[in-house]
This record gives C-alpha cells, structure tokens and sequence, in this order.
C-alpha cells in the first residue's frame, strides 16, 4: 500500500489539499479564505515537482511474477499502482505536468475574481477535486478506474460552471451536466459491454482476451467509452455543450473547462485504444473511425467559428477544432512511433496558449466582443502583445509552442499512411486564420471618439500577469522544443 501511493504521489497531494482545504476552509474568516487558494497552488507545486522527479527513464527494473503495486515496474521503468490500476509512464508524466501547470496557471487567474467571495475556499477546493479527476484519466489502466476519474473531474466542474450563480452560468452548467450526465452513462454501459466481451477492465487482461470476442460487442464498447471521453474532451460529437459553457461560465472557468479536460479525455482515449484494444489484437479497426471524428471536429470547430462576435464562443469553436488536430495524434496510434510525443508535445501547447488568450478574457470582463477589443493596442499593449502572440499561436505560427505540435501531429499522419488526414489539417489550419484575424483587426484600428471604453479599461492585474507568463511559456515551448521531446520520447510508444 505504501508503495502505491509513493506511484501517486502528484494525486495525494491534490487529495490532501483538497480535504485540508474544505476543512480549513469552513473555519477561516472571509478575509483568510485566501489562504485555501494558496494551500492548492503549493499542492500544485508540490505535485509538479513530484511528477518530473519521477519521470520514466527507461531504466530497467525486476518485479516478481505477481507482484503490483510499485513494485510492478516492467523492464522500460513504467510503474504501476493497485494491481496496474494506475499506471505512471511518459504519458502520465507528461499529462500530470500539463494538468497542474495549467491549474496553477487557473487558480492565479481566478484569485482576484475570487477574492473575498464567501465560497472562495470551495472554489479552489473544487479545482482541485476536478484537476486530480483528469489526473486519475491520465493515469488510468482499468476501465473502472477510468470511469472514476471521468466522475470525478466531471461533478466539481459542473459546480464551478454555475459559481456565480446568475442565469448565463445557471444555463451553462446546466447544459454542461445534461450533456456530461448523459455520455457518462453511454461510457459506463460501454465498459460494461467490454467487459461482458473480454471478462476483464483491467487494459493489459482486455488486450489479451478481446481478440476472441465476437466483433460486434467489441466495437459498440468501444465507441461507447469514446463517447465519454469525446465529451470530455471537447470533440465531435460530444461537443454541444462547449460553447455555450464557455460563455455563461466565469472567464476562469471557461479557460478551464477549455484546457484542463482535453488532457485527460485524450490521454485516457490513446491509452485505451494502444493500450487495451489495438487493432491488430481486437479485430476491430478503429483508426478510419477516430480519423473521421478528427476531420469532423476540427472542420465544424472552424466553420462554426468564421462569423462569431463573442470573443468567449470563438475561442470554444477554436477549442473543439484544436481537439480535430489532437486526435490526429490519437489516431495514429500503433501505426506511428511518433503518435504519442506529437500528442502530448500538442497537449502542453496547446494549454498554455489558449489559456493566455482566455487571461486577456479574464483580465477584460467587459469585452465580450471583438468590436470591444478596438484600440486595445493602444491602451493595453502588453496585453496586445499576448492576445496576438496567442491568437497566432493557436493558428500555428512559429515560433511558438502549437507550432511545432502541429508539424509532429501532420508528421505522425504522414507516417501513418493517413496522408489526407494531415492535408485536410493543413487546410483548416490555414483557414482558421481568418477568424482569428477578425479578433486581432481591431486591436489595431484607432479607438471610438469620445470617452474611453470600459469594456478595456483597468484590466485585472492578475489575469494580467498569468497572460504574460502563458504567452512566454508558449514562444519558449516553441523555441526550446528539441529539449522538452527529448523526455516525451522515454519509454514504450
């Protein structure tokens, strides 16, 4: 038991905070909730620094013939916890330091919104509780396991879309649970179907026996389980409830229910599909399936996103097209070497990028359209300077980070014998200039006569800053990309 937990040690520590902080929480006066937020930034912190000091690095290691828990480590340096019900490889690594970097970077853009709220403790104490549920995604190497996490990330971000509690948040995390409620039970019943077919939800036993599962059963299960994490993820067809989330919900909220998800549902989508039901052992050829609903995704993303106004909607229709080019990578999985590291290289620049744009947002309550934005260079230029190396950034232009993710992702379907999949890629990435260019125009145009605009007046110093330190981390990803693959690449593909 110890030793699992020693497996878990990035999970503890948002466990822990998340308990001390409910419990401090409920004694603290108002003006010391604050302190609760400060307990969930150094369990972060802490949870970081746990992650990359146990990165895989592929040095060998003995277990016993049944041995679990931490001492179940195969050959390459892969740990397990709880009879291979976690697993803590590259992905996990990587998809933990993705996760609480990015919850670091929500819980400074959230602390001057939510400063002095009477539920401010609850509010990070439900981050927390959402960011160790996408860690338990992440991780996962049981079907149970992964239905677990996929509760537990779901549940806190439900309330935490409808914290402010007025009608556009009501309706938001309205929307948000119908949708979630839903998929969750197509997911559970898919895992049952999987379960009745391989007699197993441990990956590596479903590996094994699938291949003698009839082929039906195993293909509804498994589109069923992809159903749930497309939700998650934000991905077609499981995408209704983004926009309208990212709208009525707090702007840290929307940044979070944005980013943080898309790591988990993704991770735990290319686990499953390399891990318990590769096509070679199952029959069922899953890759033409996950490469239509990557096409779907970042195409509808697009088009729905070309004539948007509301600068919160346009970067929900940019997230679901940002998931088309992510599955890309899930797609190929099993068919090339470079799948994973192009996933989770995209992952992490993807997160820190849309979550500068979404600080911009956050630190400009009252621009709620790109009309608003006007004159924003003149009077903000800092923050000009973030919205466009961001609003760039996502298009994929170098030097930063999502670019070089998406040349590993177009390289991977290349690779992987699914070469129009990566010019249809192309396509939209070209394309998705233009509404991105419609936010960036005014920035630039000489502002309304008359008094200034309070829509960009006084913005938040803190969404400022986590604005500033998004966008520098997204120019480094890109330009020290060479040293951050390095790591990606340990351990089996």
């Amino acid at each position: 038991m110890t030793g699992d937990l020693a497996v878990l040690l990035p999970e503890v520590a948002l466990a822990g905070a998340a308990v001390t902080g409910l419990l401090a929480g409920s004694w603290l006066p108002r003006h010391r909730q604050w302190a609760v937020g400060a307990l969930a930034a150094l369990a972060c912190t802490a949870g970081l620094v746990a992650a990359v000091a146990a990165w895989p690095t592929g040095a060998a290691a003995t277990a016993g013939p049944g041995a679990s828990g931490a001492g179940a480590a195969a050959s390459d340096g892969v740990r397990t916890a709880f009879s291979a019900a976690f697993t803590a490889d590259t992905a996990t690594g990587a998809g933990r330091v993705v996760v609480l970097g990015a919850l670091l970077l929500v819980l400074a853009m959230s602390a001057g919104a939510v400063r002095g709220d009477r539920r401010e403790s609850e509010y990070s104490v439900l981050l927390l509780l959402s960011g160790l549920g996408t860690l338990t995604m992440v991780g996962a190497g049981d079907l149970l396991t992964l239905f677990a996490g996929y509760l537990l990330a779901s549940v806190p971000a439900y309330a935490l879309a409808g914290f402010a509690k007025d009608a556009p948040g009501t309706e938001a995390a309205l929307k948000y649970y119908l949708m979630g409620a839903l998929l969750g039970v197509v997911m559970l019943a898919g895992a049952a179907v999987l379960y009745g077919a391989g007699g197993s939800t441990a990956y590596r036993e479903l590996r094994g026996t699938l291949g003698d599962a009839p082929y039906g059963p195993v293909a509804v299960g498994l589109v069923a389980v992809l159903a749930g994490l497309l939700f998650k993820a934000g991905g077609v067809p499981g995408h209704f409830w983004l926009p309208d989330t990212a709208e009525g919900a707090p702007p840290a909220v929307a940044a979070y229910v944005t980013t943080l998800p898309k790591a988990g549902g993704l991770i735990a989508a290319y686990r499953v599909l390399h891990d318990a039901l590769p096509a070679s052992a199952t029959g069922v050829d899953w890759t033409a399936l996950v490469a239509v609903l990557a096409a779907a995704s970042m195409t509808l993303g697009n088009l729905a996103a070309f004539f948007q106004t509301s600068v919160r909607r346009l970067l929900a229709y940019s997230a679901i097209s940002q998931v088309g080019y992510l599955m890309v990578a899930v797609a190929m999985a099993g068919r090339s070497g470079q799948a994973r590291t192009a996933l989770l290289f995209y992952l992490g620049a993807y997160a820190v990028t849309n979550l500068g744009a979404f600080a911009v947002v956050a630190a400009l309550p009252r621009a709620r359209t790109l009309e608003d934005y006007r004159g924003l260079a003149g009077r903000s230029p800092l923050l000009a300077a973030v919205l466009v190396v961001c609003l760039l950034g996502l298009v994929g232009t170098p030097p930063t980070g999502v670019f070089l993710g998406k040349l590993l992702v177009f390289g991977a379907a290349v690779d992987g014998g699914y070469a129009w999949l990566a010019a249809l890629a192309v396509a939209n990435t070209v394309a998705s200039l233009f509404y991105y260019l419609r936010w960036l125009g005014p920035l630039f145009r000489p502002a309304a006569a008359g008094p200034p605009v309070q829509a960009v007046a006084r913005p938040d110093a803190w969404c400022a800053g986590t604005a500033y330190a998004a966008a520098a981390a997204s120019v480094l990803l890109g330009l020290a990309g060479g040293a951050v693959l390095a790591p990606l690449t340990a351990g089996p593909p």
